[in-house]
């Protein structure tokens, strides 16, 4: 793990809370506090004891998984709602892949996705007896930018038009799209966009702006407008996603479609950090990564692949504890340079939690990796576990998980 200063970081202030909350923690994972449990003799199927030793639903299901089960859980792959292909279920499915991102575009409405959900629900995983549901996320942030609707789905307006509204307003809006979501079977959505594009850069700023996906131009506007559409969604019982951190307001290029974008001007102190603090602070689920490079954080890694900007800045500074997702990297342009496999292994080592792949057909290279890391560091397998456990924490929360 690297390490990261940041001195005089704006929420540094906050950290003995954190400490207080770790130690609490890991008092509880062991046994402190009246039960009293031997980690010893709970052993995982590698043959290691098993530190996640408590007995909450996660736990129990995570020691009942099989490595390729676990592996499977830290991988999202892409279906098509419009015209999903068998043939990509089937191969995510052989993987024991734990995530589906639904992407395109699809005007079939709630019921006819409720039913393609449905379907792809009813091939989970089980554990011993343990059904391991799926997370299924979608891109339903707004305007040019949102991947479902027809019948039973409204028109949502921009992120920029919603951060005109009242916080009020906006919460309670989203509380009704979330709850759409829900009816079509989605439990995720990767929104809300926290980034900041300053006016000056507006629709030059190719990702966000050109789309109009930001809240408003100054962290002042995006904090409480992010929060509400958090809000809102928890609200109705989807997981929400902040991102893209540490931001891609000061880009000009699409990390999509572009190679090489780097963020020159955020810090470790930008004020722009302070609304995925914000949604930190307010619970925020989910956090994705960019595949940007930040200069003036880490400037010899992408964001998605440094430790200094997962573990040292999203984690430790900011005392994030949820699933860290990171952004496409299987059709992305700006990962093309790096293997696939070395893709899915570099995220997880930096601390991500799930890959995030919409070509699921690079899936049995990435998983193929990062098995044969963990074949070779047990650090790596300890983060590995982690991520699971982060991974099946949220899937609880979300009521994926059965144990009977």
């Amino acid at each position: 793990m690297a390490s990261h200063k940041s001195p005089a970081h704006p929420f540094s202030i906050r950290r003995p809370v954190w400490l207080a909350s770790a130690l609490a923690l890991s008092l509880a994972v062991a046994g402190v506090g009246g039960v009293q449990i031997s980690q010893a003799a709970i052993i995982d199927p590698s043959g290691v004891p098993n530190k996640f030793a408590s007995n909450t639903c996660a736990d129990k299901t995570f020691r009942a998984m099989t490595v390729p089960q676990r592996v499977g859980q830290l991988f999202m792959g892409s279906v098509s709602p419009s015209a999903p292909d068998s043939k990509r279920i089937d191969l995510m499915r052989q993987y024991h892949v734990g995530s589906v991102f639904l992407a395109g575009r699809s005007k079939a409405g709630t019921t006819a996705t409720k039913t393609l959900v449905d379907g792809l629900q009813a091939k989970a995983d089980s554990a011993a007896g343990h059904r391991v549901g799926l997370l299924v996320s979608t891109d339903q942030e707004g305007g040019q930018v949102q991947v479902l609707s027809g019948p039973g789905f409204s028109t949502i307006p921009s992120a920029l038009t919603q951060g005109t509204w009242t916080t009020s307003k906006l919460r309670s809006e989203a509380a009704v799209w979330a709850k759409e979501l829900k009816a079509a079977g989605v439990n995720l959505n990767l929104a809300p966009v926290a980034d900041v594009v300053p006016e000056s850069l507006g629709r030059a700023n190719a990702p966000i702006g050109r789309y109009d996906r930001e809240f408003g131009h100054t962290a002042a506007t995006v904090a409480p407008h992010s929060d509400a559409f958090l809000a809102g969604s928890a609200e109705s019982g989807v997981l929400a996603t902040l991102k893209h951190f540490p931001g891609l307001g000061y880009v000009r290029g699409n990390t999509d479609t572009t190679a090489g974008v780097v963020d020159t001007v955020t810090t470790s102190n930008s004020a722009n950090l302070t609304v995925f603090g914000s949604g930190i602070k307010a619970g925020a689920p989910f956090v994705m990564i960019s595949s940007a490079t930040y200069s003036k954080i880490d400037p010899n890694n992408r964001a998605a692949f440094s430790s200094t900007v997962i573990q040292g800045l999203l984690r430790k500074d900011l005392g994030f504890k949820g699933v860290v997702i990171s952004d496409d990297l299987g059709n992305a342009v700006a990962v093309k340079s790096v293997s696939p496999g070395d893709r899915a292994v570099k995220f997880l080592s930096a601390g991500g939690d799930v890959v995030l792949t919409v070509e699921p057909n690079l899936i049995p290279a990435m998983t193929n990796a990062v098995r044969s890391r963990m074949t070779q560091s047990a650090g790596f397998r300890a983060q590995v576990d982690a991520s699971v456990h982060r991974i099946l924490n949220a899937k609880q929360k979300a009521g994926l998980l059965s144990c009977g």
